[in-house]
């Protein structure tokens, strides 16, 4: 998708060079789950550490991201399409100013995910499923929003109302129900190290 009488400008500062610049490589971690399955709490923390390892990295959250990028979108699966477009094409930006991405969002189709995966070459994108039952979920929910699809309040609210499709072959899958949030954003570091995106052990 391109905007008609357009051209792609060539930057001369490169992504390995700002990789080189940074002491590590960038990457796309793609957060996945049900709503409270503890996306974005894991994703944040997983920057924190980053952070204090002098490592160059940034949350795109969705809550955040329909406050104003996608703030114009609804949740029908056209416009949660749309919406996950969006990011990933934000995410690929991000990935080649030479950061490393963490994208917390529902994202609740397989399609969605996978047509994202496609915009980035092999090994940049890692899919980090946050795995929950759903009762745990609810139990979570401080903002009632369970309660309120149950009621028939919120339409097309994934898990109640419309499907949610777990990824098929993430590259890490974490009970996020029993792991403990600090031994989660280890696994997610170990990760991270094992595929030379940081260095250390």
């Amino acid at each position: 998708m391109a905007s008609p009488d357009t051209v792609w400008h060539h930057a001369v500062i490169q992504r390995a060079q700002r990789e080189r610049q940074n002491g590590h490589r960038s990457a796309v971690l793609w957060f996945t789950g049900l709503s409270g399955a503890g996306k974005s709490t894991l994703a944040h923390t997983v920057e924190e550490k980053l952070h204090h390892l002098g490592v160059r990295a940034y949350v795109l959250d969705g809550d955040n991201v329909r406050h104003g990028l996608c703030g114009d979108l609804g949740f029908s699966v056209a416009e949660r399409g749309e919406n996950i477009r969006r990011i990933g094409e934000v995410a690929k930006l991000m990935l080649d100013a030479g950061l490393i991405v963490l994208t917390a969002f529902i994202s609740p189709f397989r399609a969605d995910r996978e047509r994202v995966r496609g915009l980035f070459p092999p090994g940049d994108f890692l899919e980090i499923y946050c795995r929950c039952p759903i009762e745990v979920c609810e139990g979570r929910d401080t903002k009632g929003l369970y309660q309120r699809a149950r009621a028939g309040q919120v339409a097309e609210f994934t898990g109640i109302s419309s499907p949610y499709e777990p990824p098929a072959e993430p590259e890490l899958a974490i009970d996020t129900d029993t792991l403990s949030l600090d031994a989660s954003a280890e696994r997610v570091l170990h990760l991270l190290r094992e595929r030379g995106v940081i260095g250390g052990t």
